[in-house]
């Protein structure tokens, strides 16, 4: 019976097998930061909780600006993948969809009992929708370059930031009682509908690759400016920037409109369609 199971003693010297490929530390690092922009986005609503709102707001706005920092680092650092993308949907939808909702329903949409829960089940819900979309939009080939300039419907991070606007009122000292509940209410599923629309926001993705010269300066003088506005002023800040990204939604409209019309009078040629042969 021992011949048929030797002692068998492995050779030190032979090389092991690894069961997995070692990872590049530059695809690594961004996600990393998106996974701490989700820490953020579940620290806001323990926060909430525990009714220490602005905090929690200022959490979610630091979520957002590290939403759109990792894209550009995995960029810069050339360590895009699947993965981080896939990551930074999932905390997408957790950061602006779940938290954003679950905030404003304990700050207010309470008082509506069932209504107001249902508000934040359709946000959250148009949130899921908007990022499939957008994920699937990414892989069209026969999309124009122009439109690239645009995100279809609102965007994640900007949905919820102006979701928030009634917190920023009640910092700013407007009184916020049980009866603006309704309006909140209202205000919530609209922003849901632009989410899940196909209304045209203008993205400014092209904004900065090539500036003139004489603008580099004021531009440098206006950044110091509206970041030191910013943390001196945060609310009045947030308010403002809501309320002209909300004015700026029909601007974005009409622009897209003349631009589509003059895509479709001067289509590229690889876009013609010619005649079948008679």
């Amino acid at each position: 019976m021992s011949d048929l199971f030797p002692p068998f003693a492995p050779d030190p010297e032979e090389p092991r097998k690894r069961l997995f490929k070692p990872v590049p530390f530059r695809v690594i690092v961004p996600n990393i930061i998106t996974l701490i922009a989700l820490c953020l986005g579940l620290t806001a609503i323990r926060l909430a909780f525990e009714g220490r709102y602005e905090p929690a707001v200022i959490a979610i706005v630091v979520a957002a600006f590290l939403d759109g920092v990792d894209g550009r680092v995995a960029r810069l650092l050339k360590g895009t993948s699947r993965f981080g993308a896939e990551l930074d949907s999932l905390a997408d939808f957790v950061n602006f969809g779940v938290t954003p909702a679950l905030i404003l329903y304990s700050f207010l949409l309470h008082e509506l009992r069932a209504l107001g829960w249902i508000a934040v089940l359709v946000f959250a819900i148009a949130m899921a929708l908007r990022l499939a979309r957008f994920n699937v939009m990414l892989d069209d080939p026969h999309r124009p370059e122009w439109k690239k300039n645009f995100f279809t419907g609102m965007p994640a991070p900007a949905g919820a930031l102006t979701s928030l606007l009634p917190l920023y009122l009640s910092f700013l000292g407007v009184s916020i009682g049980s009866a603006a509940a309704p309006i909140a209410l209202v205000y919530l599923l609209g922003l849901a509908f632009l989410m899940v629309s196909t209304i045209p926001v203008y993205s400014g993705k092209t904004i900065g690759l090539k500036v003139p010269r004489q603008w580099v300066l004021p531009i440098f003088v206006i950044s110091v400016a509206a970041f030191g506005l910013l943390v001196s002023f945060p609310f009045e800040m947030l308010t403002a920037i809501t309320v002209l990204f909300l004015a700026s939604i029909p601007l974005s409209v009409m622009r897209y409109r003349q631009l589509e019309r003059a895509h479709a009078a001067n289509p590229p040629p690889e876009a013609s369609v010619e005649p079948p042969p008679a």
